[in-house]
Parts: C-alpha cells; structure tokens; sequence
C-alpha cells in the first residue's frame, strides 16, 4: 500500500518545493514537500492555541526556518505553503471563524498571518478537505482519478475529488459526509449539531459511546462495564482492546458501526461514482493489517456493495487510508502546489 516517503537528501528532490501547515487543536505539523510530494523535513510543534493565533503563526514561521536549513535547502527553493484547520472558515476570505477546538481563534485572519510569518502566498483549506486530497495526491488513492475519503474521529468528515478538483461547494460546506443522512426517523440519534439521523451520529467516536452505554444501562453483559465502573474513560480503543479480548456487545458495537458506515459510502458513491473510497481517521479499530480493523473493513465493504449498483460492485476500490496523521499536511502542501501551477 501507498504511504510517506521521506527523503534523506535534497539531490535526489524534484522543485519547486512546496510547504505543508496542519493546525490541529493540540499539535500543528509543519514540513517540506517536493514536486513529487516526498518529504524533505518535517516537524511538529504544540499548537499552544491559549497564546493565540499571532503566536502560533510566529512560531510556524521560525519552524519553518530550521526546516528550510535542516533539509539543506534556501527559501527562494519554495513556490507556496499551504494551510489547513478544522472548520467553520471562510476559505475566500481566509478566516476562521468559530471553530470549536480553537476558541481563543475566532474570526481570525490565519491565512494572512501564516503568510507574513512564513514569506510565502498561502492556500487555504478545510482539514479533512486535505487529509482526502494528501490521499488521493500520494496514498492510498493516487492511481485513481476520484475518490471520496470518510475520516472516522470524535466526528465524521470527509472529502470529495474528482479529476483534481476538490469539492469544496458554494458555501465551504461541500464534502461534509458526516452529516449525510442515514435514519430520518424522528426518534433519531442527534449528531453534534442537533441535526438527527446523520452518519457521524451513528459512527462518531461520541455516538459509538452512547451506543455501548445504552446496553450497558438496559443490562447488556460486557466487559466493558468493569473497565468504566474502576474510573476508564471510555474510548474507541477500548472498545477494541474488549472486542479483541472477546467481548460479544464490543465486536458487536464495532460491527454495527462498520455497518452504518458501509451504508453511507453506498449513498454517496451513487451520489459521485467514484473509483476509490478511502478509509481514515482515528477510529479504524486498528487499521490495515490489524485483524479486528480488517474485519471492520470487511465488514463496511460487505454492506456498501450489497447495496450498490452491480455494474459498480467490482469497480469501487474501498480500502484504508495510508497516510495516517500526515495526510493533512501532505495534502495541504499538494493543494499548494496544485494552485501554483493553475
């Protein structure tokens, strides 16, 4: 399977070089990437988001220095950076405007300010937005020509590419998968927004817990229970170190999500008819090659291509993402570049 490539010397990089910003509510990755979408150096720094946006844009811009000088190369070596945060933003205007994990950043102008601190124009874009772009530039989409990408977290998000083009929308609100709708009964589960029925309401890591909390409260034997009466909080991976060890109601939970998910990626591949549907995010229940992940998986493309066109049944790749956490900046440099050449 596709995944990073680093390399370990500035001769063997293709230019123009192109810079990768991630800004998550914990930790911002920062790295160099060449023509190809190899990496010629990489860091991340804590995003420290209580100091405000001012200061963590000075401090990418100094770490973006040192990575100039450790990969041996000189600024004017770098075409454009591209940025990425979680949402809601006005990508024409460059804004963030009240994104949950980043309260002390409201209404912040980051496009401008990374591009003072770092000296270059700046594209900006919706995180998951470029985790699905970094996949279909150099990971597990690459030799496709469409995909769509679901990333499994605390939410659901998602992205959409078609022949290079990422669908962004009208009003930045194009790709969110997460808030597709798979029960429209009224007594639907709510997603994070209110809204009721959604795919992130039913596959989010928070729904996913009201899901095992609800057996556990109508009676529902597992061993799950022990683990949160001694004080755990609860977790996705908990989940799976229960489900591996052989709790019934655990794989049960995790199978049921896989079948959620598997009907919205029906949904919207007869929505977009695309080649590839990557699967990503921190709730994969171990991911590609661990065998409970594989089940998962197994178990999502099972119910997308029961319920799937047949004339798409054997044309629709659904497989793992294999980026990991550098696919937002990955991609966010391989939007950068993408814009260059336009």
């Amino acid at each position: 399977m596709p995944g990073k490539k680093t390399l370990t010397s500035i001769n063997d990089a293709q230019s123009p070089f192109f810079v990768g910003i991630d800004v998550g509510g914990t930790n911002t990755k920062v790295g160099i990437v060449d023509n190809h979408g190899a990496t010629l150096a990489f860091r991340s720094i804590p995003t420290e988001s209580h100091k405000g946006p001012q200061d963590a844009a000075l401090r990418i811009g100094r770490t973006l220095q040192e990575l100039i000088v450790e990969a041996g190369a000189v600024r004017s070596d770098l075409a454009r950076a591209g940025l990425v945060t979680p949402g809601p933003m006005d990508i024409a205007a460059g804004l963030l405007l009240n994104p949950g994990n980043l309260p002390e950043w409201h209404n912040c102008p980051i496009r401008g300010l990374v591009s003072v601190t770092c000296d270059l124009p700046v594209t900006f874009a919706n995180d998951a937005n470029a985790a699905a772009y970094g996949e279909y530039w150099r990971g597990a989409a690459e030799k496709y020509r469409s995909m769509v990408m679901f990333t499994l977290g605390t939410g659901v998000g998602g992205g959409i590419i078609v022949e290079e083009h990422l669908i962004e929308g009208n009003h930045g609100c194009g790709s969110e998968l997460g808030h597709i709708i798979i029960n429209c009964s009224e007594d639907a589960p709510e997603n994070s927004l209110g809204i009721r029925g959604t795919l992130e309401g039913y596959c989010g890591a928070y729904a996913i817990e009201r899901r095992v909390r609800e057996a556990l409260a109508a009676g529902d034997a597992s061993s799950v229970r022990k683990r949160l009466e001694e004080g755990e909080e609860f977790s996705p991976k908990l989940l799976a170190e229960e489900a591996e060890a052989g709790d019934e109601l655990s794989e049960h939970i995790v199978m049921e999500t896989a079948r959620y998910l598997g009907i919205g990626v029906t949904s919207t591949v007869h929505t977009i008819d695309p080649e590839s549907v990557v699967i990503g995010g921190g709730v994969t229940f171990g991911g590609a090659g661990h065998p409970l992940g594989e089940r998962f998986l197994g178990r999502v493309r099972e119910v997308a291509y029961d319920n799937m066109f047949k004339t798409l049944q054997d044309k629709v790749s659904i497989e793992f993402a294999s980026l990991g956490g550098d696919a937002g900046y990955i991609g966010s440099a391989g939007l950068a570049r993408r814009e260059h050449f336009a």
